[in-house]
């Protein structure tokens, strides 16, 4: 069984993980009402997507 030979210093270890780092997901505006949505999905506020109706609003 392998077994380190000498502790991983911090920098080598931070150094390792500093691709892990999470993104901003992406997003765009609704074009209907205007508020935030993600791509690709139904807009939450509204429920419209690509200009139809999907989700009942209670507006």
């Amino acid at each position: 069984m392998a077994v380190p030979k000498r502790k991983t210093s911090r920098s080598r270890r931070g150094m390792r993980r500093a691709h892990q780092a999470l993104s901003i997901t992406s997003g765009s505006i609704c074009p209907k009402c205007k508020s935030f949505k993600l791509p690709h999905r139904v807009c939450p506020s509204c429920g419209y997507y690509k200009g139809k109706a999907f989700l009942e609003s209670e507006e």
